[in-house]
């Protein structure tokens, strides 16, 4: 659902998919193959969001501010389910965990990787490459290598996510018994598949 605020029209690139269960007002821009799930709210309405290509919020995420702030999620951005991003930044190519809530003025540098369920307060710079933890939320130690190819490997499957969403995503009513031509349930992770191999 898009709606306009104040002369303020949503923007969303044609490649990403934006669930029709989410909620998105006003001053949101949106980039290249980005996904938003459903019950995400993306509220452009005292200041502004812009969400760079490659970024994916997922189920039930919060994006909003105080008036006059700007929200920016950097490119790969990958925001877990049920997380809550208040005025902050999102550096380039994050992993923010499921149920995190990162408050106002807050500045996550690139690469880094926010545990799940971590409460960091306002005002926390925190440098590149961090892994954070925590309630409040401490840095505990440099992200490595590995850590990073792995975060990046799954944030390239939800990149690929809107293109199938709009080739197959469909409205349906249940059917009342299982059908004996059902696909085999591999076929919804043959694209994780391919990700993992390259």
């Amino acid at each position: 659902m898009f709606y306009e605020f104040k002369g303020f029209v949503p923007v969303v690139h044609p490649s990403s998919f934006v669930h029709p269960q989410a909620a998105v007002t006003g001053n949101v821009i949106i980039g290249k193959d980005v996904y938003i799930g459903p019950g995400a709210a993306l509220r452009g309405d005292w200041g502004g969001i812009v969400i760079e290509d490659g970024c994916n919020v997922q189920e039930n995420c919060t994006v909003h501010m105080f008036p006059g702030v700007t929200v920016v999620l950097k490119a790969g951005a990958h925001i877990g389910h049920g997380a809550i991003i208040h005025g902050a930044t999102i550096g380039k190519n994050v992993l923010v965990g499921m149920n995190t809530v990162i408050m106002d003025e807050v500045e996550v540098g690139d690469e880094s990787i926010i545990g799940a369920m971590s409460f960091i307060n306002t005002g926390m710079q925190i440098p590149p490459r961090s892994l954070v933890v925590g309630n409040p939320a401490k840095i505990i130690k440099q992200v490595s290598d590995e850590m990073i190819a792995w975060k990046t490997k799954g944030t390239q499957l939800y990149q690929a996510l809107p293109a199938d969403l709009h080739a197959t995503l469909r409205a349906c009513e249940p059917l009342s018994e299982i059908p004996e031509n059902r696909p085999a349930q591999e076929s919804l992770y043959e694209t994780w598949n391919k990700i993992k191999g390259s």
